[in-house]
């Protein structure tokens, strides 16, 4: 593990080394039930086939607590024990707190761990103590602290500000901190995250040795510093655009944004709400009350447990159900089929798919209004072409009114275990939003070799008018990101290179050294990016040049605004930025490379 020279957190300018471096009911009529067809009266009786229930329980990996329940911060650290180092460990749970007020607690929260209140608002469900995320178990770095969450809950910190020292894969999402947020480990090590959005902070929020970070749709007392790469949209108190001295990418509001839906109590009965599209977005969803959307009743959702097959996954969805994946892991034979319109698939924490076979884990018709949202879909040891397709291909309808969003949807290749997948992510439908996902083939873990975990691309985007917000891709063995459809937009994206890559003739690209981050199709005329970033750490052979990070035409209207690469420690250098434009990396001290503009 190099160790790159880290400034004092008061500089505001850390330079952390890098990861494994070291009011409607929005919903139809209740369900129909599966008929069987009607056979000839001479005939024996075709058996009907029975219809699915909908709601029920949310099963044992799902911990449900009252203000007047005992033995709350016992039950906390318990699960913490479990879950505080268990990377690859298969644990799942959601902590979830009743509206009401919860004293003198600090839930520390580890790997594959949600916690979330059940009220409408934040402010319903409050906490007078912490959500804690340090890094104690890996000597202070907080660069592996992946995969966990925190949603719908107001806090009240006990010192006046609350940890949260996160790396990819860890929303911070509907809160309201009624203080400061420490975005560092204790010591200020090493740390690369992370995202926040609809949530409020009064205080400042200190980002420290933060390497990245994007807030969207958020309010904030104030923010400390930066280090590389800090991007905002529709952020009240957001710092000014600055970049890259300070790196501070602004945006006055969001284009479009729809909330995740979320699990919540109306007196007894647990609801799904559905928030709202917006456009031009600022601030949160939940400031003057109750928020605006939809809303649907837990019976109009088939509750999925670990063990379930696709085939009935499917029949409830058939059957017009959406579907609630509880914690745990599911293996699935055949892909999950979403064709109707206004489909939810809700995980809570982090269920994670696992395609058998070579199978695509998840499927969507090209309909509108498909809202998928928090789970991970893990890589089988069979290749699979693709795990998540979002639309069929030459998917060309419209849904500009009533999108498609993936948000806290997370694809790992790898780590777990071995796994493969040539194209991880494909949007085929138009004017789908992403909002928030970390697609990643493993670096570190089981499983992992240059050939051992094969994944060839991150994302595909096929689809016109797709926005992607908050956009996390790493260490595929080809391209990261390759964007095809017309329109396109991004707000933020963090990446690394392959680590692995044996040496230069491994990633060459034909001519060219290497394959871009971020790729946009020579066909496309229409594209815009806001506050993109590319790393590269080629330890395993330091030689290797990295043409450039961005690649993409050379079109007026094709338009990047913040842009940046990085050699870590000298492992590996990039020659430009974008296309032929950029200074080159240099030597051993892990300064960025920056575009302004370009073209």
């Amino acid at each position: 593990m190099p160790h790159l020279p880290t400034d004092s957190p008061d500089s505001g300018r850390s330079l952390p080394a890098r990861r494994s471096v070291l009011g409607a009911i929005a919903a139809t009529a209740a369900a129909p039930t599966l008929l069987g067809l009607s056979s000839p009266a001479s005939a024996a009786p075709v058996a009907q086939p029975r219809a699915l229930p909908g709601g029920g329980d949310l099963g044992p990996n799902v911990i449900v607590f009252a203000p007047s329940t005992s033995g709350i911060q016992a039950k906390l650290d318990e699960v913490f024990r479990q879950q505080e180092s268990a990377q690859f460990g298969t644990g799942r749970y959601a902590l979830l707190f009743k509206p009401g007020t919860y004293n003198g607690l600090n839930a520390q929260l580890g790997f594959y761990t949600s916690i979330a209140g059940l009220g409408l608002s934040p402010d319903d469900t409050a906490i007078n103590g912490d959500v804690t995320v340090d890094a104690g178990w890996f000597n202070g770095n907080a660069t592996q602290n992946f995969w966990r969450s925190a949603e719908n809950l107001a806090l009240t910190p006990v010192s006046g500000t609350n940890r949260w020292a996160v790396a990819q894969a860890a929303p911070f999402r509907r809160m309201h901190v009624r203080g400061g947020l420490n975005l560092a480990p204790t010591g200020y090590g090493w740390a690369s995250g992370g995202y926040i959005a609809d949530s409020r902070i009064d205080g400042s929020v200190g980002p420290y040795s933060q390497q990245q970070w994007y807030t969207r749709d958020s309010s904030v007392g104030g923010w400390a510093n930066a280090v590389w790469n800090m991007v905002f949209s529709g952020v009240q108190g957001a710092p000014a655009q600055s970049f890259p001295n300070p790196p501070y990418t602004t945006l006055d509001t969001t284009p479009v944004s729809r909330e995740k839906p979320f699990l919540y109590l109306n007196g007894s009965e647990y609801r799904v709400f559905l928030p709202e599209r917006r456009t031009n977005a600022r601030g949160t969803t939940w400031g003057s009350g109750t928020p605006r959307g939809t809303s649907l009743p837990l019976t109009q959702f088939y509750v999925a447990k670990p063990g379930v097959t696709a085939a009935t996954l499917n029949a409830a969805l058939t059957q017009g159900l959406h579907l609630l994946l509880t914690p745990g892991i599911y293996h699935l034979d055949q892909p999950i089929q979403v064709n109707r319109a206004g489909t939810v698939v809700l995980g809570l924490g982090y269920a994670t798919l696992i395609p058998d076979n070579g199978v695509t884990a998840l499927r969507t018709a090209d309909v509108d209004g498909v809202r998928l949202a928090g789970f991970l879909i893990d890589a089988g040891p069979v290749n699979s072409s693709t795990l998540l397709e979002v639309g069929p291909a030459g998917a060309s309808a419209s849904h500009s009114a009533n999108p498609t969003t993936v948000q806290d949807v997370f694809i790992r290749i790898g780590g777990a275990g071995a796994g493969k997948a040539t194209t991880s992510m494909v949007i085929n439908s138009r004017d789908t939003i992403i909002d928030h996902t970390w697609v990643w083939r493993a670096d570190h873990g089981t499983g992992v070799g240059w050939e051992t975990n094969r994944a060839d691309y991150g994302i595909r985007v096929n689809g016109d008018d797709v926005l992607a917000t908050g956009l996390f891709v790493e260490h595929f063995n080809k391209y990261d990101v390759q964007w095809y459809g017309q329109r396109g937009r991004t707000i933020f994206f963090q990446n690394e290179k392959a680590y692995d890559a044996p040496n230069q003739a491994a990633i060459q690209n034909g001519n060219v050294k290497g394959y871009a981050a971020y790729k946009v199709a020579d066909s496309v005329t229409t594209h815009e990016g806001w506050g993109l970033g590319s790393y590269c750490y080629y330890n395993v052979d330091p030689t290797i040049v990295q043409h450039n990070g961005f690649a993409a035409p050379n079109t007026p209207g094709v338009k990047f605004h913040d842009l940046l690469v990085v050699s870590l420690g000298g492992q590996g250098q990039y020659e430009h930025v974008v296309n032929e434009t950029g200074a080159p990396t240099s030597g051993t001290s892990t300064v960025p490379s920056t575009v302004v503009s370009y073209p």
